[in-house]
């Protein structure tokens, strides 16, 4: 390790996974604090942020990647605490944000430097823990992936969740029309209140439909589609010529079966990707890009994430069972100093 500030103990409660199942599966753990090798900073954590991965991991069917943390939480914001040999872009009480492979329910978490993100002024570090996740997954897929232009029109779905929220106020400051569904009639109104163009409630209405009656039966330039399964006919029958199709989960399903003829003769393109496998390197690209292009934004005031409940890190079983049931509007966020 190269320089440490002299608080620091040597060992921490986090919040482990005693085994695949429900909220109640998330425990408190003695673990010692880790220490930052090449390239890495130990972040004294303030607040983590809560994701769908977390909730898949602790149901046991996303594991961790090779090397990475067990304890879950993939963003976190706080102060810097101690720098790993070679890092001097950062220094010892940095306030940052920073996206990370694993450990964020913990006081004392690992992170690559060069994926650190460091936190305004302006900005508080609650809403901090709350960006990584989504900004660099909807970054990456919607405008690196889905090639979103100004002027496009974007279908996601989940349009209250973080990555839906995310999504719809990022499109609103790159000149993107958002189709969004959501669960419900208060749901939709919600959506529109934070920058959606339109909200479509799918379980009063065929969002398909939908989205041929508000486009004057164009379709849209992209989706963005959480779902899979059985979502992905019914998504490219809302896509326009040359559309694209990006998938960043699968809450319905794995599979799916479509009709390629479709694909052919209206020139589609399906793609997706995960974050969490993928390098640190590419990660630090990403990072780059962002620090360049988005993360002005934030500083200016333009880019806020929207808000749900904040937790105690002791209760992020009761944080899971928020983000289960469906009821959270934006992102969940874990108190943890």
């Amino acid at each position: 390790m190269g320089i440490a500030s002299t608080t620091i103990p040597g060992t921490m409660i986090a919040i482990g996974i005693a085994g695949p199942g429900g909220p109640e599966m998330l425990r408190g753990e003695a673990l010692p604090v880790p220490v930052p090798g090449a390239g890495q900073v130990l972040i004294g954590v303030a607040h983590a942020g809560v994701n769908r991965p977390d909730v898949a991991q602790r149901r046991g069917v996303y594991p961790p990647p090779p090397g990475a943390s067990p304890i879950p939480g993939l963003e976190v914001a706080g102060h810097v605490v101690a720098l790993g040999d070679g890092v001097t872009q950062l220094s010892i009480g940095t306030p940052v944000a920073a996206l990370v492979n694993g450990g964020g329910y913990a006081p004392f978490c690992l992170a690559q430097a060069d994926t650190c993100l460091v936190v305004p002024p302006a900005l508080s570090l609650a809403e901090a823990a709350a960006l990584p996740e989504t900004l660099f997954t909807v970054w990456h897929n919607v405008f690196g992936r889905g090639y979103a232009r100004d002027g496009e029109t974007l279908l996601v779905h989940g349009g209250t969740s973080g990555i839906g929220t995310m999504t719809v106020a990022l499109a609103r400051l790159f000149g993107l029309t958002t189709i969004v569904t959501c669960g419900s009639a208060e749901k939709c109104a919600r959506a529109v209140e934070l920058g959606a163009t339109h909200a479509i409630d799918y379980n009063a209405t065929d969002f398909v439909a939908e989205v041929a009656r508000i486009t004057d039966n164009r379709g849209v330039d992209l989706v963005l589609d959480m779902v899979a399964g059985d979502y992905v006919p019914r998504n490219l029958k809302c896509l326009a010529p040359d559309g694209r199709h990006v998938t960043i989960a699968v809450q319905g399903g794995v599979r799916a079966e479509i009709n390629m003829a479709e694909v052919m003769m209206r020139r589609l393109t399906l793609t997706g990707s995960t974050l969490r496998a993928r390098s640190d390197a590419f990660k630090a690209a990403l990072a780059s890009e962002i620090r360049e292009t988005v993360w002005p934004l934030v500083a200016a005031g333009e880019l806020r994430p929207v808000m749900d409940v904040s937790f105690p890190l002791a209760e992020a079983a009761a944080a899971h069972a928020r983000m289960e049931q469906g009821s959270h509007v934006g992102k969940i966020v874990l108190n943890v100093a």
